[in-house]
């Protein structure tokens, strides 16, 4: 049986009018439940639904890309106490829409696939050079899978 890890939540959206158009698709349940099969400590995120705007500002500070991207990943120091993971994911709403049109799959698939990914990026898992891409995109894989996802890499 595979290990529950403790997580603690937090939803965020930029605006008001993001959260009117995205919240029936956004359940904190669910983010949950999607965030703990990729977990493997305990944890503290925040998942922020954003815009365009600040999206590309944030990509621009933190990774120095002049363009809004699909989902931003920033872990912080492990508490010392709990022993918890701290990160923050941030969606870039309108990417993942116009994403998951041109994958033709879902927006809540594609949703799936980015907090799992996300979550596994905070772990500390990369894709910077082939052995751990493949590692990440086999972890991936599997945890998707155990959500009955399709994988994303076919």
């Amino acid at each position: 049986m595979a290990q529950t890890f403790k997580l603690t939540l937090d939803i965020q959206f930029a605006s008001e009018s993001l959260e009117q158009t995205w919240s029936p698709l956004i359940n904190k349940r669910k983010i949950g439940n999607w965030i703990k099969k990729a977990l493997q400590q305990d944890a503290s995120m925040t998942v922020r639904f954003v815009g365009n705007a600040e999206s590309k500002k944030l990509n621009g500070t933190y990774r120095h890309k002049d363009y809004a991207t699909n989902i931003l990943t920033f872990p912080y120091d492990t508490d010392p106490v709990s022993n918890a993971l701290n990160a923050d994911l941030v969606i870039c709403l309108p990417v993942l829409k116009k994403e998951a049109l041109a994958q033709k799959k879902s927006i809540e698939q594609h949703l799936i696939h980015l907090i799992v990914h996300g979550t596994l990026h905070a772990q500390g898992f990369d894709h910077e050079d082939e052995i751990e891409a493949e590692a990440m995109e086999e972890l991936e894989i599997n945890i998707l899978k155990s959500l009955k996802q399709a994988n994303p890499y076919c």
